[in-house]
């Protein structure tokens, strides 16, 4: 969710992991992507009847604010990575779609299931 109060933006991005507690990140920004990346099938509510094929840096190292206004920078890697880029790109108006490379069409989540490998969301 992107907001502006004024000259202040105020971005919001809900991140959640499976098993673990959601993560707030406030006004994030991405400092840092490793050169490292993988490609794996992502879905979003913007597109729930098909997954893509997302390539993606393997860690992010990300700035943002927390609930309680402290600024903190955190590295996020593997699947939390994935889902972390691919939430603050919704900040910046960009879909997962934006990100596939060019000629890959996303397929219907029939034909994706079990075909796709498991995130790993290890810390």
């Amino acid at each position: 969710m992107r907001r502006q109060l004024g000259e202040i933006a105020l971005d919001a991005a809900i991140v959640r992991p499976p098993g673990r507690e959601p993560l707030v990140l406030l006004n994030p920004v991405v400092l840092e992507k490793s050169t490292e990346t993988d490609e794996q099938f992502e879905g979003c509510l913007s597109f729930f009847d098909v997954r893509g094929l997302v390539p993606r840096a393997l860690a992010l190292r990300v700035a943002y604010d927390t609930l309680e206004g402290v600024r903190c920078v955190s590295v996020f890697e593997r699947g939390l990575a994935r889902l972390v880029a691919h939430e603050v790109d919704h900040l910046a108006g960009r879909l997962y779609r934006a990100r596939m490379r060019p000629g890959v069409d996303p397929i219907p989540v029939r034909e994706y299931r079990g075909s796709g490998t498991a995130w790993s969301y290890e810390a």
